[in-house]
């Protein structure tokens, strides 16, 4: 940084990314983040989800963040969505291209990826 002006600019530019993660109002989408879960991918699913929620022009709608253990390892990366007067959906085994989808099918068109949910995994 070489002056005040470009810290403002990356403020700016940054600040979008910010609020997806932290403001939200009808959905919000839970990444399990704790060392299981980065160690098994969660961390390019965190960022995509991120992108995607952005891209999509949802940010009003839905609030992306992480959290620590969800407590079922063995299918991190683990994504959770939570929607009002509707039950939660857990996503297992994400992957960024899946997150393309959930965010495309389930948070801008409300239709569950069910394939990719705990309830349909098939190891």
């Amino acid at each position: 940084m070489k002056s005040l002006a470009e810290l403002q600019a990356i403020k700016e530019k940054m600040k979008n990314k910010v609020v997806l993660r932290e403001g939200g109002e009808e959905i919000r989408v839970v990444v399990g983040m704790a060392t299981c879960g980065i160690a098994a991918g969660a961390r390019p699913v965190l960022n995509e989800l991120v992108e995607q929620v952005e891209k999509l022009g949802l940010s009003g709608k839905v609030m992306v963040s992480q959290t620590g253990c969800i407590g079922i390892c063995q299918y991190e990366p683990v994504v959770e969505v939570f929607e009002a007067g509707k039950d939660k959906v857990t996503y297992v085994k994400m992957t960024a291209e899946k997150a393309v989808r959930v965010a495309e099918e389930h948070l801008k068109d409300g239709k569950v990826v069910s394939e990719y949910t705990i309830a349909n995994y098939q190891a």
